[in-house]
């Protein structure tokens, strides 16, 4: 089934009423510390040293600033470097001094130890956020791709799914669809039960028509996810592309009894809504 084709309701599913509110979201808001997963190798270390000046960042940070930098004077290992580095860039975000901070984070991956490249990964997506965050997606994809690149080479799938799909949401604001894809491939690759991997694969699969594959994708997110309601709403958009209204009636349905008042289950009324009308439309 081909655009062309399509129902007028059934083009909005495809583009999204509200692009900030499913399928292939908003640019990543992290620019702090990432949650650590159950599982993930060579997780950050976690000095008191690091704690106390990323909680003093928080709430005065021009006392982390001179922190950080009195730390640094007196930093004798990689580590101490990288972390020092490390809380100066997030005291320079509270600041809103974001390119600074892109490049002290740049500078404490590049510090952080040979021996722990999780660390080094997660420091170079944060100079990847602060590049995004300072309006420059051309900036943050070789930070991002090398973060993952890192995260990869240490054989932490978890962390290497997440800056995949990280990667994957610039690419996709960049309007390079085809190498989303891919770094969504990889994502699944290093991480097969990361459930918003599937979730976001299934809604460019079906932003490219391509059905099938959106079909395989959303059922392995529900699988993972079964009560997430923007699995149920991409499910029940897929199913209603496909021309299988019954399915979609059911997924929609399903939104909404999971998630009552939610931003996904107005979407999935306004889509039964619209069915309807539009039934005789459906292909045979």
């Amino acid at each position: 089934m081909t655009a062309t084709l399509l129902p007028a309701f059934l083009l909005l599913m495809q583009v999204g009423p509200d692009p900030s509110a499913g399928g292939m979201p908003g640019l990543p808001d992290e620019l702090a510390n990432r949650p650590e997963r159950p599982g993930a190798s060579e997780p950050q270390p976690q000095t008191d040293t690091l704690a106390t000046c990323l909680r003093i960042a928080s709430s005065d940070p021009q006392a982390a600033l001179d922190r950080a930098q009195a730390w640094r004077e007196e930093a004798q290992t990689d580590l101490e470097f990288a972390q020092s580095a490390h809380c100066l860039g997030l005291a320079l975000v509270q600041q809103g001094r974001l390119g600074e901070a892109r490049r002290a984070f740049e500078v404490a991956s590049g510090e952080a130890p040979a021996d722990n490249l999780s660390y080094s990964a997660r420091l170079a997506a944060m100079a990847g956020n602060a590049a995004l965050a300072s309006g420059d997606p051309e900036g943050a994809l070789p930070l991002l791709d090398r973060a993952g690149g890192q995260a990869l080479a240490a054989n932490d799938g978890a962390l290497a799914a997440d800056l995949r799909v990280d990667l994957a949401r610039v690419l996709v604001r960049l309007d390079r669809e085809e190498d989303a894809a891919m770094a969504l491939a990889e994502a699944r690759e290093a991480d097969g039960d990361d459930p918003e991997a599937w979730l976001l694969s299934a809604t460019l699969s079906r932003r490219l028509e391509r059905l099938g594959e959106a079909q395989a994708q959303i059922e392995r997110a529900a699988l993972l996810n079964p009560r997430n309601p923007q699995v149920g709403l991409e499910a029940g958009v897929i199913a209603a592309m496909s021309g299988r209204e019954g399915d979609a009636r059911a997924s929609f349905q399903s939104v909404i009894d999971v998630a009552p008042g939610s931003r996904e289950a107005e979407r999935a009324q306004r889509y039964l809504d619209q069915l309807a009308p539009e039934e005789d439309n459906f292909p045979e």
